[in-house]
């Protein structure tokens, strides 16, 4: 589908919405109420019918919470959101906090009075956030209370209708592995964990398990549903059987017992006395506390489907990059637009945002972005999540900085790709900016690691540029990414913010660092990359690992202070646009293969 630029979310949401909710709240004995973003599924990216938190507050990021009181409320987001949340949250209403350094349980230490009794949905909590919240309550002198029914969804008129589109089957030669051999897999992890059963919760691991994909969250082909997998590799799937076509009841044959939604309670029921392994991560605490109700013994274990499915095998890792070479030819005609009519002043950026997933859907196989479209002009390429709306929408004027970060979802691939480009003539401040965060770029491009290296452990080398300027950014490095899959996906990462969990081979990550002048411009530069096996280095002792770039669209030349590139950093630059036009060069003509060999041209 066409995306869309309607304005949504907005501070009249919550003017609106935060007197019906308080009404509940008083009704139900609360005194206030956690509102996350996530929904039953623990997804980032939901359905409107389940977007509580913008019905509540009107904001639409990827992150965030809230708590309401009956007095007062506090708007939590990352520093993604720092500048959107308080165009979407009213001041008056809303007091604004940040998610890092103690987030929501901070606050509630902090700020809850003795007696106040704050309400939770145990089905929109993780156990381990429960915990955590809870015991930050409970410091304060108050009482954390799980609702039966959610004081939102009881306020909220008009609501949407939940998603039902129809499953669909993901082949064998694109997925690279049988759903009898996945389960065999999985059913080994949990007998090397001693557990009996798993319950699955996430829609992406469900979708990879089963080589099955939904259409149930925009811009991601997820089936929302629930599954249980049994240590024999029997399981259990429950879904609306309106989302089931003949082709996938027979895909998935007699090994999968297909089960009703409103069956699941009794599915987790009849699992008393076994050990069932849980992802207290990701996995609501409503599933916790049925199943110990049960008298199942609760195994606090990481969801055993997210590691494999992050390490692609051969078949997915060769499919994606077919999906990145297909999704390079509209880029760069893209790109090329940008730098000839785009550059009049006329255009704004609802207009690039179009026109760049029209150039995708020629490709005649674009089944949906794999996100909305960031396409920030000026002063809102600094915002680093920013969404364009009618509202907002802004022209790329003469002398400005255009920054576009966007992707695709491929029957065999899902990409994200970021690019800086120039309105008019860049200033020097805007080329040597730009120039650090490239030198960030290609620091993670071509480093070598041994094993046992987390994303952690390599944040540092997109940034160690930029500090020595005295510069930085308030995002992560890099996302995981899947396979006609997520554009975000764990449990691997590249940020600041420790993870335990190494980078292996075929696990694929975004490098996107950047640069933000609030007001002014912003500036990122984003490709994606696999792990792999790296030769041997002369002399070395130790076996390494590096990244295999997948991405393949020039960065734009006339940025770059070249005199600030070391001689390895220019080799790396020559070598990755020679790669873009080898691949990409025999698929254009005229005048865009033109301008793709000035870009690509050696520095």
């Amino acid at each position: 589908m066409i995306q869309t630029f309607d304005v949504q979310g907005g501070p009249e949401l919550g003017r609106a919405h935060l007197p019906l909710l308080r009404e509940q709240l008083k009704s139900q004995g609360l005194d206030g109420f956690l509102v996350p973003h996530e929904d039953e599924y623990q997804n980032e990216y939901v359905p409107e019918a389940l977007d509580r938190l913008m019905w509540a507050s009107g904001f639409t990021g990827s992150a965030g919470a809230a708590v309401v009181r009956t007095d007062n409320a506090v708007m939590f987001t990352d520093g993604r959101y720092t500048l959107q949340v308080r165009a979407q949250v009213d001041g008056d209403l809303f007091a604004y906090e940040r998610l890092e350094s103690g987030g929501v349980a901070a606050w509630l230490r902090d700020n809850i009075g003795g007696g106040e009794v704050i309400g939770y949905d145990p089905k929109l909590h993780s156990p381990k956030a429960v915990k955590t919240l809870g015991e930050a309550i409970r410091k304060a002198g108050g009482t954390f209370k799980a609702v039966s029914e959610n004081p939102i969804d009881a306020a909220w008129q008009d609501r949407p209708a939940l998603p039902t589109a129809k499953l669909s089957v993901q082949p064998e030669d694109l997925a690279g592995e049988s759903v009898a051999s996945k389960r065999d897999r999985i059913a080994g992890i949990l007998k090397e964990r001693g557990a009996d059963a798993t319950v699955i919760t996430a829609p992406a691991s469900i979708a990879w398990l089963y080589n099955i994909r939904g259409g149930d969250v925009a811009c991601t082909p997820l089936p929302l549903s629930t599954a249980i997998v049994n240590a024999d590799g029997r399981s259990e799937l429950y879904v609306n059987p309106v989302k089931l076509t003949d082709e996938v009841r027979s895909h998935l044959g007699n090994a999968v017992a297909l089960r009703e939604e409103s069956d699941l309670e009794a599915g987790l029921s009849a699992l008393s006395g076994q050990t069932v392994s849980v992802d207290p991560g990701t996995t609501s605490a409503w599933f916790v506390d049925r199943l110990q109700d049960a008298g199942a013994e609760v195994l606090a274990k990481s969801d055993p489907v997210a590691l494999p499915k992050a390490c692609k095998n051969t078949a997915e890792i060769k499919a994606t990059t077919r999906a990145h070479e297909r999704d390079a030819v509209p880029l760069i005609k893209f790109l090329h637009w940008l730098d000839t009519d785009a550059q009049s002043g006329d255009v704004d950026e609802i207009m690039t945002a179009v026109k760049l997933e029209e150039l995708r859907r020629e490709t005649g196989v674009l089944k949906d972005i794999s996100f909305p479209s960031i396409t920030g002009a000026a002063g809102n390429g600094a915002i680093v999540h920013y969404r364009v709306s009618t509202a907002t929408n802004a022209k790329l004027s003469r002398g400005s900085l255009f920054l576009i970060d966007s992707g695709a979802q491929y029957p065999d691939g899902t990409t994200d790709v970021t690019r800086t480009v120039p309105i008019g003539e860049p200033t020097q401040e805007m080329r040597e900016r730009f120039t650090l965060v490239l030198k960030g770029h290609i620091a993670l491009a071509i480093v070598r690691f041994p094993e046992e290296t987390t994303g952690s452990n390599l944040d540092v080398l997109a940034r160690h540029a930029l500090w020595q300027a005295g510069l930085d950014y308030d995002h992560g490095t890099g996302h995981g990414v899947g396979v006609y899959l997520g554009v975000h996906e764990g449990p691997q990462r590249i940020s600041k913010m420790p993870n335990s969990v190494a980078l292996e081979p075929g696990m694929i990550v975004s490098n996107e660092p950047g640069y933000y002048k609030t007001g002014e411009y912003g500036i990122r530069i984003e490709n994606l990359q696999y792990v792999t096996e790296a030769e041997m280095i002369p002399g070395g002792e130790r076996k390494m690992l590096g990244f295999q770039n997948l991405t393949l669209a020039p960065i734009h030349r006339d940025m770059i202070v070249v005199e600030m590139l070391s001689n390895a950093e220019r080799a790396y630059m020559d070598a990755y646009h020679a790669g873009v036009l080898a691949t990409v060069g025999a698929e254009l003509d005229g005048e865009v293969k033109v301008w793709l060999q000035r870009q690509c041209a050696a520095l």
